[in-house]
């Protein structure tokens, strides 16, 4: 019986979506908004909070947000690491253990309404002028970033642009807001009407159409030099539009991996980016 209420809930809010558009738009659009910004899950569990209390910790109020982030000291370059959706930085920690085998000094924070930071809603504007403010105060020399987390950090480079930075790894990033909001109205089973509607309401609200917000068009002004890997049978972000990233970044190297999944828990994919970062 769960499975079957699970299975139609996503129908069922769609419809109550649809029949409050009829009524009142802007009450519709909005909840709409709410719902794809809401993270489900990332938050801490208490294994992972073990791991964390290694850290030295400081709180940063950014936009009405309290960010919790972390540091594993270190005399090396310094490498800022954003995580992904419904994540938080528990998900680098056997990264973070070799980078910091290898001398670097390690920074990361949980994004808004993820792990230990505050708030209810996450979207890639918002974890941009995060990523900001936590760049503004640790100078990072470089930055790792996985699945959305890729995504803000070469979303940032397009509207922050930052020469001090030397090298970005990119891991599984999605591409294009048009393709995920396409899944998106197929879940809920909403209307073209309502879906031109809501792009209107994201132009209004971030500059930005569906169409318009397309990490492979932002990859056409990164100056950096790049490590982007993605595998070729990712279910979540599709391979295709690291093709696009690859093609318009100007100085990447591109690495396709078979059968690691989204997440790319493997020491190859580990190796790799320690490789990339010492040379």
């Amino acid at each position: 019986m769960k499975s079957i209420i699970k299975k139609y809930i996503p129908t069922l809010i769609g419809k109550s979506l649809q029949f409050t558009f009829l009524f009142n738009k802007t009450k519709a659009l909005r909840k709409a908004y709410l719902l794809f910004s809401t993270p489900r899950k990332g938050k801490l569990t208490p294994e992972q909070e073990y791991f964390l209390e290694e850290a030295e910790d400081e709180i940063v109020a950014i936009k009405n947000n309290q960010i919790q982030t972390y540091r594993w000291p270190n005399m090396g370059e310094t490498i800022l690491m954003v995580h992904g959706w419904e994540s938080n930085t528990h998900r680098w920690k056997t990264l973070i253990e070799k980078l910091h085998q290898e001398n670097f000094n390690i920074v990361a924070f949980d994004a808004p309404a993820q792990g230990n930071s505050s708030g209810k809603i996450l979207n890639v504007p918002l974890y941009t002028d995060c990523l900001q403010k936590i760049i503004e105060l640790y100078r990072p020399n470089h930055i790792i970033g996985h699945s959305v987390g890729g995504m803000t950090t070469i979303f940032h480079q397009y509207k922050y642009p930052n020469s001090e930075i030397e090298k970005l790894v990119i891991l599984a990033p999605p591409t294009e807001l048009a393709v995920i909001m396409s899944d998106y109205q197929k879940t809920l089973s909403l209307s073209n009407k309502f879906m031109n509607a809501l792009s209107q309401y994201f132009k209004t609200k971030f500059g930005f159409y569906f169409e318009e917000f397309s990490t492979a068009i932002f990859a056409k002004d990164i100056q950096q030099s790049g490590l982007l890997i993605h595998d070729k049978y990712d279910k979540i972000a599709p391979y295709s539009g690291a093709i696009q990233i690859r093609d318009n970044w100007k100085d990447v190297k591109f690495i396709t991996t078979e059968n690691f999944g989204h997440s790319l828990y493997f020491d190859e994919v580990d190796d790799m980016i320690i490789d990339f970062l010492k040379n």
